[in-house]
């Protein structure tokens, strides 16, 4: 998703720009072009890992900072490729740099940022140029662009080429409960901490900081019943929410100024995520110096010295042993 604001609010809108088919599935292999440090990306790439289609689908990963995408033609800022041997990107603050440790350039298209891929796609002329985006080698165009439908598409549509197709992170009879809880957790959690970062009155910023911390009330409250939050079975559900609660401690709490409370302070929270981080391959996907690099370093409004903070090493947290196993 992209972010817009209205008034003094902040909103998530779709990102998805293009007339595509959701359950459309490639004539080749396809291709993710996500951004490790972007929460909604950062699902597409937990799906990817866990249900094994790593070797069906192969994968690009921007830089974790913005870069100036056509500098003769506009002002835009926007996702850029980059090798790990490039020169070091200047944040659009004009402060410092960043390196490309953990980068993944477009090998497809060779493509210089997210931008052009629009443009391939025939969508060049948006002013919204999202990620993640599931490719089309063969067609050279955008599967999908809306996280939420791409790791639908991977939980199901790829399954003759995953090395886990058993893996059903959408199950059939679970499905009402995993829409009900998404409907609450996205405006609450997922977007609730970008409504409160972005708010342009303190009328705005109370309204979502308080929908932010009931949310996270009720979180814990249902994890002190049930292992995850349908019940036995990790779904989309979970990892929908463990991209926002893992950015929690190190981003939002300062960045956003969700600071109430830090979710290391939430008992169930806190081994809940150490479970879902302590499973085989989530751990891969989460990169923290992206994640970090990204969000204090792309909004010179918000951060005019790109300066990012050290603390409080959530990784050497999530490693710790955790509970859950009592439920």
């Amino acid at each position: 998703p992209v972010t817009e604001g209205t008034r003094d609010h902040h909103r998530t809108s779709s990102s998805a720009i293009l007339d595509i088919n959701p359950s459309t599935t490639p004539h080749a292999p396809p291709h993710l072009a996500p951004l490790a440090s972007l929460l909604q990306a950062h699902r597409a790439l937990i799906v990817r890992k866990l249900k094994g289609l790593e070797g069906a689908v192969g994968l690009s990963v921007v830089h974790p900072t913005w870069g100036q995408t056509r500098p003769d033609k506009d002002e835009h800022k926007g996702w850029i490729f980059r090798s790990e041997d490039d020169a070091s990107v200047v944040p659009p603050c004009g402060v410092g740099s960043i390196a490309n440790a953990g980068v993944i350039p477009d090998v497809v298209n060779q493509a210089p940022d997210v931008r052009a891929l629009y443009e391939i796609a025939g969508a060049g002329a948006a002013n919204k140029f999202t990620v993640p985006i599931l490719w089309d080698k063969a067609d050279s165009t955008i599967i999908n662009n809306e996280s939420s439908e791409i790791i639908r598409l991977m939980n199901t549509e790829f399954n003759a080429v995953a090395t886990n197709p058993d893996l059903d992170l959408y199950p059939e009879h679970l499905r009402a409960e995993i829409d009900a809880v998404n409907e609450w957790i996205y405006p609450n959690i997922n977007n609730g901490v970008y409504r409160c970062g972005f708010a342009k009155s303190q009328a705005a910023y109370d309204e979502a900081v308080e929908g932010l911390f009931g949310a996270l009330d009720r979180v814990e409250e249902i994890l002190s019943k049930r292992r995850y939050l349908t019940g036995d079975t990790f779904t989309e559900a979970d990892i929908r929410l463990f991209v926002t609660l893992i950015r929690f401690d190190e981003v939002y709490v300062v960045y956003f100024k969700c600071n109430v409370k830090c979710v290391r302070e939430y008992s169930n929270i806190r081994n809940y995520m150490r479970e879902i981080y302590q499973m085989p391959g989530v751990a891969e996907t989460t990169n923290m110096d992206h994640i970090k690099n990204h969000y204090f370093t792309s909004h010179a409004a918000l951060n005019a010295y790109a300066v990012v903070p050290r603390g409080p090493d959530v990784v050497a947290d999530m490693q710790l042993e955790h509970d859950r196993a009592r439920l």
